[in-house]
């Protein structure tokens, strides 16, 4: 048995690039654009679409490396400039003039960067991110932080050649099973879980996915490094965060611990934290009633 789909359609956004997208709601409602996290896909939102699309434009790709959306095997292709410019490729394909960003996981790191960039433009009007850290915290905690350290070794064995032949062998789940030690099964629906199995069996999606990993900047030393700041090191140069911003914060996650909403008040002007307790890294499909209540609170504020 297979989940019941959430109907997509694709969209074509130039350079070779076309993404696999649910579009759910009224055309003229505000739009809401959901960014999943590795190694999922726009299902990661399943019920905050069915939630929320009856009120808002539900927007939801396959990102860049996913399912059936284009996978180029460059790891070039997979520098976050260009995931976060395909966000606005997709608005602009879809006639979106303005939006809330709305991202988990690599989806969430991803969501900063909009986030970012969107305040200047004026593109960009919320921002909710659910455990994904700030990309300059969460490299100042893996210089300093032995627990998150410890929880990003995955990091390393995605990157690493070495495992490259398991991949071809198994598919991701051969370098799942290896390198990472967050995972609890037993909160995702048995027909969720088979699907993505299955899904995982794609070789080119799954180097894909793994070049999300491969092309990022950030830092990830050894466990026998010193921790400390490297001498002469600096965080990103990044602007203050000045849109509403909602971070949603399951606090049982073992791949990113609460420490990463230390400081988050020093880099967003306008901060609501929504803490999630007895939930692990997958907020959105494990506690959806908690993740859509803490959104409605947050989108029915008055700008």
């Amino acid at each position: 048995m297979t989940p019941d789909p959430l109907r997509q359609h694709r969209v074509d956004l130039g350079g070779g690039i076309a993404l696999d997208t649910v579009d759910m709601g009224p055309r003229d409602a505000p739009a809401l654009l959901f960014l999943h996290g590795f190694p999922e896909s726009h299902r990661t939102w399943r019920h905050q679409i069915r939630h929320f699309s009856d009120r808002f434009r539900c927007i939801a790709p396959d990102q860049r490396g996913y399912r059936g959306s284009s996978k180029p095997q460059d790891v070039h292709a997979y520098t976050p400039d260009k995931l976060i410019g395909d966000v606005f490729r997709l608005a602009d394909a879809l006639a979106v003039e303005r939006f809330t960003i709305v991202g988990h996981d690599w989806g969430g790191a991803i969501a900063w960067g909009v986030a970012l960039g969107g305040q200047q433009n004026g593109r960009v009007e919320r921002a909710v991110v659910a455990n994904a850290p700030h990309p300059a915290i969460f490299q100042r905690l893996l210089y300093t932080d032995r627990v998150q350290r410890e929880a990003s070794q995955y990091i390393r064995g995605f990157r690493d050649p070495a495992n490259d032949a398991l991949v071809r062998e198994q598919g991701l789940v051969g370098i799942l099973l290896k390198e990472v030690r967050w995972d609890r099964p037993s909160s995702m629906e048995p027909e969720e879980r088979s699907a993505l199995l299955a899904e995982w069996q794609d070789r080119d999606a799954a180097f894909a996915m793994l070049n999300w990993y491969r092309a990022s900047p950030i830092d990830v030393p050894p466990l026998d490094a010193p921790y400390a700041l490297p001498e002469g090191w600096n965080p990103p140069a990044l602007p203050t965060l000045t849109i509403p911003t909602l971070v949603i914060w399951a606090m049982d996650d073992l791949a990113l611990p609460p420490a990463n909403l230390d400081g988050l008040e020093g880099v967003v002007t306008d901060l609501t934290v929504e803490p999630v307790h007895g939930c692990g890294h997958f907020v959105p499909w494990e506690a959806p009633d908690a993740v859509n209540a803490a959104m409605e609170r947050f989108l029915s504020r008055r700008p």
